[in-house]
């Protein structure tokens, strides 16, 4: 019977489904633990990832903060508020100046200061402070030497036209800190301190674009402090240049400029470190952020031979503080040409001091805050009213000023007022020192789209001409 019901077609079929269900279903199970084994990888790799790309970046955000502190042009168009056209002076205006360096000066030749397109020398003996790497951007660049460094870049700047019918803005190529430099510190008449000055603007007086408008388009950079060109009275200090008829309405960019006169812009004065790419600027100011800084202050400075002299005081009370103060003595002309125990100072200090200088103000304290280090000042003018275009108008952020009256009379310890400050503040200040590096260094390469402090001081310039 059982034989009888039995259908060889029916069970063949049944074994020939059950198998079909049974490899299906085997074969969902080993795909659903190949996925979840591929989830897990892939799951790993990420992490694997991110873990290495963590450890290759500095601590913290350094690197990123810095690269947002770098300027850029705001749009491909740098040139929107106009162009620059550029005199081709007279050669005894510029060029005979550099070709005859070694008359400069009556005591040593000035040579190797206006060299390399105002740069100087290549620097020497930096390796201790420096990163190797960064040697090569680093130069005895003279603190007088920006006429010449100006001239060169804007013969390369990218708003220059050859066509004077289109500029905007005029620029007077004319080294007259040189020219009236070689009379400053001997005894040489009115006549001889002016000459070159006003054969200068009979020359330029005769040009069809200064006709137009009388000067008002033009600029000059002076790489002297404007009080070398202010002599009001024939007995005084200095040469006439400013005060001449033509230069009435003429833009002047200056190391130092009079606070009380709108045509004067500050420019920072240049220092010895020229970035020759936008890496390096950045490389720069990362070193300076975590370098290990052993003295409260320094100072950098010779004595003067006068009575009541402060900086004497200065470097009193840094001797008195010998576990907090770092000194290099520029007495003499012992710091002229540079010196890397200067940087060395700077670099290994919180603070720097920047009393006043043959004017007011200091190529020191770029060199300070050029080292990550924050300056104290001890007159007002020496940063306030000065270099807004590059630094700001609220000094209080990046730097400290001390009273030099309580100095002075012996009320006031700069130690104990430098330690007043707490670590959150000093920190804040440094952190706006280094900010604003980009805009008061030079650079000396066209690697990057940075700004720089030359870009800055052509742009303001250029921004306001086109106004008028």
């Amino acid at each position: 019977m059982v034989l009888d019901h039995y259908n060889p077609s029916f069970h063949t079929h049944k074994k020939s489904k059950n198998l079909s269900l049974k490899n299906t279903n085997t074969i969902r199970i080993y795909l659903f633990k190949f996925s979840k084994v591929f989830i897990v990888i892939i799951f790993q790799l990420v992490i694997i990832q991110y873990i290495y790309q963590s450890s290759s970046k500095p601590p913290s955000s350094i690197h990123q903060d810095t690269t947002q502190q770098i300027p850029t042009p705001e749009s491909d168009d740098r040139c929107k508020h106009g162009t620059v056209y550029v005199y081709d002076l007279p050669a005894k205006f510029n060029q005979d100046l550099l070709d005859n360096c070694a008359d400069l000066d009556p005591w040593h030749s000035r040579c190797k200061a206006v060299s390399n397109h105002g740069l100087g020398p290549m620097a020497a003996g930096l390796s201790s402070t420096v990163p190797e790497n960064l040697s090569p951007a680093w130069y005895w660049t003279d603190m007088f030497a920006g006429e010449v460094l100006y001239h060169s870049r804007m013969l390369r700047h990218a708003c220059r036209t050859t066509d004077p019918d289109t500029a905007t803005a005029f620029y007077i190529p004319f080294y007259a800190g040189l020219a009236v430099g070689r009379y400053l510190f001997t005894n040489h008449s009115v006549q001889e301190r002016d000459a070159s000055c006003a054969e200068l603007l009979k020359w330029v007086g005769g040009q069809a674009p200064w006709r137009r408008m009388r000067g008002a388009d033009h600029f000059i950079m002076l790489g002297r402090m404007t009080w070398d060109f202010r002599r009001s009275r024939d007995g005084d200090w200095g040469s006439g240049f400013i005060y001449m008829a033509q230069m009435e309405h003429v833009l002047r960019l200056g190391v130092e400029r009079d606070p009380w006169d709108p045509l004067e812009i500050s420019v920072p004065y240049p220092t010895g470190f020229h970035p020759r790419s936008d890496r390096e600027l950045v490389q720069w100011m990362e070193y300076v952020r975590t370098v290990n800084r052993t003295s409260r202050f320094a100072f950098v400075g010779g004595k003067r031979q006068m009575k009541g002299d402060f900086r004497t005081i200065l470097q009193e009370q840094c001797r008195d503080e010998p576990g907090s103060c770092r000194m290099v003595d520029c007495s003499g002309m012992r710091c002229y040409d540079g010196t890397s125990e200067i940087m060395e100072a700077f670099v290994a200090s919180e603070f720097c001091l920047q009393p006043r200088g043959d004017a007011h103000t200091r190529r020191s304290t770029f060199d300070c805050m050029l080292a990550g280090s924050i300056p104290v000042f001890f007159w007002k003018r020496s940063i306030y009213n000065q270099y807004e275009w590059f630094l700001g108008d609220e000094p209080d952020r990046f730097s400290v000023f001390i009273d030099r009256r309580a100095v002075r009379n012996g009320t006031t310890s700069i130690r104990k007022v430098l330690e007043s400050l707490s670590r959150d503040e000093v920190r804040r200040k440094r952190e706006k020192v280094i900010s604003l590096m980009p805009k008061f260094v030079y650079k000396s390469g066209e690697d990057g789209i940075a700004k720089d402090a030359f870009d800055f001081a052509i742009d303001g310039v250029l921004r306001r001409l086109h106004k008028r």
